[in-house]
């Protein structure tokens, strides 16, 4: 009978969060989250709690602030990725008076204006290593120092983590701290994906539905019974955050009341596209369907060819013409291709001549014949620069695109479209 009580009364206290704080869906993974939310928080343990972008993790610090004996000190919440690593440290802990360019007068951190409450620490996986370390201190002994400082101030503050990319890989490496991650996920609490909790999907939609009648004053959307299979079914790499958006989105632009399936589909992404959420599959190295990696494969192209070229025109200098043909057959035949059935490259039918346009003329034999055509000295110095134009644009491609990625070189790779040790191999090269 206790324990039945016991459940009862458990069932009671997480419902009643949930409508507290505006949480849908009776999934048991959900659940047992705001039931860990629930037990952790009169106490003053670090908390992580982990789960794809769009799961709602921010509802989490929220529960265990509220429950807490910090329920009356401040809560701040703190987007790790969106400040410049540059600033964050000013932001987390404070700077002095000319600490820095820009720093007019004494500013106080999240941490001290936080004393006595909670700070909610979102993308925590973004954070600088150099940040790490101080945010490593704070949770050890609850000490740190601001920019520009020597002086070491205490805070005392409760820290809740979220993050949406797995941190164990990103200690392999090298970009999160391992000590950090034990001190941090003291408890973890993990949140469920909204294609693991397909009884709720159905459920979030009406609510949302329902939301933005109110919000528009229109009547609700309603999906007829091939729209909601079709909602089931859906991959939902968004989460709650997509399809809350799908929902205003026909809400607002439907005349129809009625929702059929091939309405709602007309509003769903095609599966594979593009969406802001983890992207856990690989893409393929060949495909060259974007414009900036077929810009760069094209590239690599025209410096070999221009690299064969060069080589084929300083042998045409040195040795003569008739001589560079008989050994240099499977070069001219890469530069001017073959035809599918004939064995030997019919050369003089693709190109008669060899001229290179310059100042000064070296009288050679052409391929075929003794007809006379004119190579200049200065052909190879004018590959020379063409090379050097092709690296510019080489060089230039890989820092905006690591720039894009923000140093990553695995991301970076893939969206050139090569490998990252081939990518590795460039940066060593040419010294980025």
């Amino acid at each position: 009978m206790l324990i039945i009580n016991y459940q009862l009364n458990k069932m009671e206290t997480i419902q009643s969060t949930k409508q507290r704080f505006g949480i849908i869906g009776n999934d048991p993974k959900l659940n047992r989250a705001i039931e860990k939310a629930i037990q952790v928080a009169p106490t003053d343990i670090s908390v992580l709690v982990t789960g794809e972008s769009g799961v709602g993790k921010e509802n989490i610090p929220k529960i265990i602030h509220s429950l807490s004996h910090r329920k009356h000190g401040k809560y701040i919440a703190v987007n790790c990725g969106a400040i410049p690593e540059g600033t964050i440290d000013s932001e987390l802990f404070g700077h002095e008076k000319g600490s820095f360019t820009g720093a007019t007068g004494t500013r106080e951190g999240y941490f001290e204006v936080a004393d006595g409450g909670t700070i909610f620490l979102d993308e925590v996986g973004e954070l600088p290593l150099t940040t790490q370390v101080r945010l490593l201190r704070v949770l050890e002994n609850g000490e740190f120092i601001k920019v520009g400082s020597s002086q070491v101030q205490k805070t005392n503050v409760r820290i809740v983590a979220a993050t949406n990319v797995n941190l164990f890989d990103a200690i392999e490496k090298g970009k999160f701290r391992e000590d950090l991650y034990y001190r941090l996920s003291t408890v973890d609490i993990p949140l469920p994906s909204l294609r693991d909790r397909k009884e709720d999907i159905h459920l979030l939609f009406r609510k949302f539905a329902s939301d933005f009648a109110h919000k528009y004053k229109m009547p609700a959307i309603k999906l007829d019974d091939n729209a909601i299979q079709i909602l089931l079914k859906f991959r939902w790499s968004g989460n709650i955050r997509q399809l809350r958006n799908v929902a205003e989105q026909i809400s607002v632009l439907e005349t129809n009341r009625e929702i059929t399936s091939a309405t709602l589909l007309s509003y769903l992404p095609e599966e594979g596209s593009n969406l802001p959420s983890i992207i856990k599959d690989k893409k393929s190295k060949n495909d060259f369907s974007n414009e900036r990696e077929i810009l760069y494969k094209v590239l690599f192209d025209m410096k070999s060819d221009l690299h064969d070229l060069k080589k084929l025109t300083l042998e045409l200098i040195k040795n003569g013409a008739s001589k560079v043909q008989e050994t240099n057959q499977h070069l001219i035949q890469k530069i001017y291709g073959s035809k599918e059935n004939d064995s030997e490259i019919e050369f003089e039918e693709q190109h008669e001549l060899a001229v290179i346009p310059v100042n000064k003329k070296t009288e050679v034999t052409d391929f075929n014949n003794t007809q006379t055509a004119y190579l200049y000295e200065d052909a190879e110095e004018e590959i020379e620069v063409e090379v050097l134009r092709l690296e510019q644009k080489e060089i230039e491609m890989i820092k905006k695109s690591l720039e894009k990625n923000k140093g990553k070189r695995k991301a970076a790779a893939d969206e050139l479209g090569i490998s990252e040790r081939t990518l590795y191999r460039k940066i060593k090269q040419f010294d980025l």
